[in-house]
């Protein structure tokens, strides 16, 4: 099976299904060096963890990450870092019912037609369990980028179904205001604006009391990126960027700045007007404002760079749907087991650790392709 890696420089290759053992990455690529331990992947998995509330799926994993190798008395050596993440709370039978039904929104079908045989158990490789590699790789990437360059990623839930938060400036919203509420509770849908993230929780819970699901958007701000970063035609860094957000389950569209909105500006209303900037005595190319979203040629200009992801509605339902089975006979399906009634709490991790991924391989891609620096 090929695409299973993704990168260059700072590459990573992952293995595993949803109901199998576990899941496993190998990174290539991080330079030695890098205080690295466990506990340093822990945050990040546990913001993506089922169980976390009463609005994702309850299925029970710790998700606790295990280091092979690469790491040596607390720092990355140099080598290739493998790290594995077990499976514990599988439920393999709730599958056996429906294993020649064809599940709408889901790549049964499409799995069949590519290869003739599947795991049926949750999608197998098509399922987003497989992320959770992903994340502990892109919590690795983060930690990268901000040694490098102080780069910080942060994402957040912009949109669910027709709530949608009020976020004057993205690349002003903190941590804290995505993971916490004003009054110290915990922010379960990871909105910042917390008016829109009250109103979004209700909306979840009704759609899981109505054996339904809900979409929406995520937003994600990359800081303190330096320019120059991505290559001028077939690895532009918008493009790599929504290759790495495509590659994410139920992600059916993306855009960065301002997005389809520029369908509806004359030029002159969309360019953003250069200007030189001073800060501590010294003078950097900067924009008065930030529509082309921190890309201009497929390379980083040094804004900070912002892109949103569309994320459909889960498709696995407990209510009864018409389907077709493998042999090509009408009949009907509903998926018993356990999911999230809203993907963008979770997804919010995920997509954070693609857009670190992707940063990190252009961070060491840009290292030699100048002899000035």
């Amino acid at each position: 099976m090929a695409g299973n890696s993704f990168g260059q420089a700072f590459r990573i290759t992952t293995g595993g299904e949803a109901h199998g053992p576990g899941n496993l990455v190998i990174i290539d690529g991080c330079p030695a060096g890098l205080p690295l331990c466990e506990d340093d992947l822990a945050a990040d998995l546990a913001r993506r963890r089922p169980g976390q509330s009463r609005i994702v799926t309850q299925r029970d994993e710790p998700d606790t990450p295990e280091i092979l190798s690469g790491v040596f008395e607390g720092r990355t050596t140099g080598t290739s870092i493998a790290i594995l993440i077990r499976n514990r709370d599988q439920r393999s039978h709730d599958y056996a019912a429906i294993k020649d039904k064809y599940r709408p929104g889901h790549a049964d079908y499409s799995f069949d037609a590519k290869y003739g045989f599947r795991d049926y158990r949750g999608g197998g490789r098509s399922s987003a369990r497989e992320t959770t590699v992903r994340v502990a790789a892109g919590a690795v990437a983060k930690k990268l980028i901000a040694a490098a360059f102080g780069g910080r990623v942060l994402g957040y839930v912009r949109q669910v179904g027709r709530v949608e938060a009020s976020i004057p400036d993205p690349a002003g919203v903190t941590p804290e205001q995505v993971e916490r509420l004003p009054n110290g509770d915990p922010n379960i849908v990871r909105c910042p604006d917390p008016a829109k993230a009250k109103a979004m929780v209700a909306l979840i819970e009704q759609m899981r009391k109505q054996g339904n699901s809900i979409g929406g958007l995520a937003e994600f701000v990359a800081s303190g990126v330096p320019p120059g970063l991505g290559e001028p035609v077939f690895d532009k860094l918008k493009a790599d960027l929504a290759k790495g957000l495509f590659s994410l389950p139920a992600v059916l569209g993306v855009e960065y700045g301002i997005g389809f909105g520029c369908a509806l500006l004359r030029g002159t209303d969309n360019n953003d007007l250069f200007y030189a900037e001073q800060s501590g005595g010294r003078s950097r190319v900067a924009t008065r404002t930030n529509r082309h979203g921190g890309m201009l040629g497929g390379i980083s200009t040094g804004m900070p760079i912002v892109l949103r992801a569309a994320v459909k509605p889960t498709s696995s339902l407990p209510l009864e749907q018409e389907t077709v089975t493998s042999g090509g006979e009408p009949t009907t399906v509903s998926t018993k087991g356990r999911h999230d009634p809203c993907l963008l709490p979770r997804f919010v991790p995920m997509g954070e650790a693609m857009i670190a991924l992707v940063l990190a391989d252009h961070w060491l891609r840009q290292a030699g392709a100048r002899t000035d620096t």
